[in-house]
């Protein structure tokens, strides 16, 4: 790349595809987490300038593991110990947070990333709840997995997203269990996401997939993606851009991610 203005050029010709889910008040979230909030608190006319110009603004609240977002590391423990094996208990508090493998330590995301359309896989449109991906079925896509990777997992429930009760389902999902984690590990991906709000299988009473992958395997989990237009468009591989927010201590982030398609 001979200068700024190649890179414009060739991220230009790039086809962009949105993976984020809209925000909006009453959207899905995990029980465990607090809904999103929003509310108009200056219209405009609320106050007009000598110029005649007026502004409106809102405000917001959130829990950062609401909507389309990425887990640090530090999301989850096991037995007491963080990634790396450090105990927890003297490296958090309810003011800062965490101290260590925190949101704000994820660099921005710039890496190849790969669809696994399990739907199309199993021949269905949508996969039923009740249904556990596994090693067979990511196999059976014929996408390669390669170490740095960020691998999305489709299950098609991303259409489920304006209908909260459905896309919640009492935490009832489908995703991988601990084989399918295991998969995913050993292949040293940077991160693995879906299209559902636990990304793992649910119910999953010990979470053994969020501690396989980010305790004992430290790769990043992203839930919540918009998939939909990805597997419509049939791209399987692709550049993943996403950076999360600054939030210093922090367990998780909203992000905007983006697929650059060839």
């Amino acid at each position: 790349m001979s200068s700024l203005s190649d890179l414009i050029s060739a991220i230009n010709c790039r086809r962009a595809i949105d993976l984020a889910q809209p925000y909006y008040t009453g959207i899905p979230h995990h029980p465990s987490h607090p809904p999103f909030l929003y509310g108009l608190n200056k219209k405009h006319g609320d106050y007009v300038n000598p110029g005649g110009g007026s502004s409106a603004s809102e405000a917001i609240a959130s829990g950062t593991h609401v909507g389309t977002h990425i887990d640090a590391l530090c999301h989850f423990t096991c037995n007491g110990k963080l990634f790396g094996g450090e105990d927890v208990a003297s490296v958090q508090t309810y003011a800062a947070g965490l101290e260590r493998h925190t949101v704000d330590t994820i660099e921005p995301i710039f890496r190849r990333g790969v669809l696994l359309d399990i739907p199309k896989v199993a021949g269905v449109d949508v996969l039923p709840k009740d249904f556990v991906i596994t090693p067979a079925h990511m196999e059976a896509t014929g996408v390669e997995v390669r170490a740095g990777d960020v691998v999305l997992l489709r299950t098609g429930w991303a259409r489920y997203w304006d209908d909260p009760a459905r896309f919640i389902s009492e935490v009832h999902s489908p995703g991988p269990a601990l084989a399918g984690a295991k998969w995913i590990s050993e292949r040293k991906v940077f991160a693995a996401g879906s299209d559902t709000a636990p990304f793992e299988f649910t119910p999953s009473p010990e979470m053994s997939v969020h501690v396989h992958l980010l305790v004992e395997s430290g790769i990043h989990i992203i839930e919540c993606l918009n998939l939909e237009e990805l597997a419509a468009g049939g791209a399987t591989e692709f550049l993943f851009v996403a950076t999360p927010l600054k939030i210093r201590g922090g367990t998780g982030s909203p992000i905007r991610p983006i697929a650059l398609t060839l």
